[in-house]
């Protein structure tokens, strides 16, 4: 066999692989993104929820320390006016009133950050259990998709985990630059074909004409024919496999039905 055409077969090897693991992950439909988006929206929550429950712990920090500061302010006026029963002088009697009064000043203030500090806690603490709520409500949608995902990844374990396996072993058939040309191929296909068949003189992939002088080299296999269209390698009818349809199995809908 030339050495073109074992590159043909090769790459039409693996797009068959590709094409059968694409239809297995079909079935799944968008519930590993929903999965996946669950756990980023959860992670969201739980960071805020952290944050709010810092805050609170904050206030209450904030509400402990101008009790205590309330505390020694009460003490410095019971020795201020102590100290006011035994001055000698005016002077001395209007420092120790003024240092009364700062203290007062003091206390007014430690009261009233602590009753903004209650406020911002009440406040808080409704959020948080809002939001615990929230987080809840996420948990259980979360656990009720990953179950079902579950299910269908457990119909398809075995077969997925074969395919893999054929995949690497498959792609180490190609050398390097024609298997990052192959994927770069199927990355930009919708379908993830990168490898079509010729039918009606067109191309498979894109359904545009494929010229008579292209179709003649692809017959010839003596080098890798693209579509000038859409890039894609193309083969003729007995070498590639087309898109791989789906095994009969359950759907999203059947699996739930199961529970």
């Amino acid at each position: 066999m030339e050495a073109v055409e074992k590159k043909l077969k090769a790459l039409q090897k693996l797009q068959k692989i590709d094409s059968k693991i694409d239809a297995i992950l079909k079935v799944r439909g968008d519930l590993p993104e929903e999965v996946q988006d669950l756990e980023d929206e959860l992670e969201g929550y739980n960071t805020r929820l952290k944050k709010y429950t810092d805050q609170v712990s904050d206030f209450e920090t904030s509400i402990s320390d101008s009790k205590t500061g309330i505390k020694n302010a009460e003490a410095l006026i019971v020795k201020y006016e102590e100290q006011q029963n035994k001055v000698r002088n005016n002077r001395e009697y209007d420092a120790i009133t003024k240092e009364v009064e700062l203290q007062k000043l003091e206390i007014q203030i430690l009261e009233k950050r602590i009753k903004e500090s209650g406020f911002h806690i009440e406040k808080k603490s409704e959020e948080v259990e809002k939001l615990k709520e929230q987080i809840a409500g996420r948990e259980t949608d979360l656990a009720a998709k990953k179950e079902e995902l579950t299910t269908i990844i457990a119909e398809s374990e075995e077969d997925e985990k074969k395919l893999i396996a054929d995949r690497e072993k498959a792609g180490k058939s190609l050398e390097d630059r024609l298997l990052l040309s192959y994927e770069k191929l199927r990355k930009n296909a919708r379908n993830g074909l990168a490898v079509v068949s010729v039918k009606r003189e067109a191309c498979g992939g894109c359904f545009n004409t494929v010229p008579a002088q292209r179709q003649a080299d692809i017959r010839d296999r003596k080098k890798i024919i693209v579509c000038e269209h859409c890039g894609r390698i193309l083969a003729e009818a007995d070498l590639v496999i087309e898109e791989e349809k789906p095994k009969k199995t359950r759907t999203r809908k059947k699996a739930a039905e199961a529970k």
